[in-house]
């Protein structure tokens, strides 16, 4: 079961304290910058973690200014779409309601995950969206995140070296997720969503010498499910 902590209280909650719940998702994102990005980002993979684990999300975008820009930079990202929460009706009885929220940003009632600021100066122009994802799922959201040219090429390396395995392993016969290892990364992202600790469990998975490549790509396939960096693009590309 998904665990978060509480920014208000510093304490553990159960992320759908009712099983089959219905748990609300609001981002609070007053307007556009890449720390706000990076709000939608941690909302989006909450959503993911959850519908992961069987609970319905109702996701909703709480704003007042650069609406578009928001959305726009989010859909570069691969973050989907969050309702607006002008045009939605007001509860739908949901077991929970989770507010995301920038650090030093608003502080509505109710379970809240604080996200740390992106520092970039200037914002990088022309960066590959799914690279700049991958650089900032690299780092714990309670943790700030420097987007410079290194990261960058860092992210976009090792996407670009996942995305061919990926491929290259689709040639070889379908295995299942091993156990140890979909444990591994449940374990990870239902720990207060410690995506790093996801990534690294793919690391691991990559060169594992015993694992069959067909269960490195469905463990791959599985994981994306949540990070969302299109890690089955190049399928039908020569091995």
């Amino acid at each position: 079961m998904l665990r978060i902590t509480d920014a208000r209280t510093g304490e553990t909650v159960d992320a759908a304290p009712a099983r089959r719940g219905l748990t609300r998702v609001e981002a609070h994102a007053p307007a556009f910058d890449p720390t706000a990005l990076r709000v939608l980002l941690v909302a989006d993979l909450l959503v993911r973690a959850l519908e992961l684990g069987g609970t319905p999300v109702w996701a909703l975008l709480i704003g007042e200014r650069d609406q578009a820009e928001l959305r726009a930079g989010a859909a570069a990202l691969g973050i989907r779409p969050f309702e607006d929460s002008r045009d939605a009706a007001s509860g739908l009885g949901e077991a929970q309601v989770i507010h995301v929220v920038a650090e030093g940003g608003p502080e509505p009632d109710g379970v809240r995950i604080t996200v740390a600021p992106v520092h970039t100066a200037p914002p990088p122009e022309g960066a590959d969206p799914a690279a700049l994802r991958l650089a900032l799922l690299a780092r714990r959201r309670g943790e700030p995140a420097q987007l410079d040219t290194a990261s960058l090429a860092d992210a976009h390396d090792t996407l670009v070296r996942w995305r061919r395995a990926v491929s290259r392993w689709a040639h070889q016969p379908s295995r299942p997720v091993p156990d140890e290892v979909r444990g591994e990364l449940r374990t990870a992202w239902e720990d207060d969503l410690d995506i790093p600790a996801v990534l690294r469990v793919l690391t691991k998975v990559e060169t594992e010498p015993d694992l069959p490549d067909g269960a490195r790509f469905e463990t791959y396939a599985y994981a994306d499910r949540l990070l969302g960096l299109e890690l089955t693009r190049d399928l039908g590309a020569p091995a």
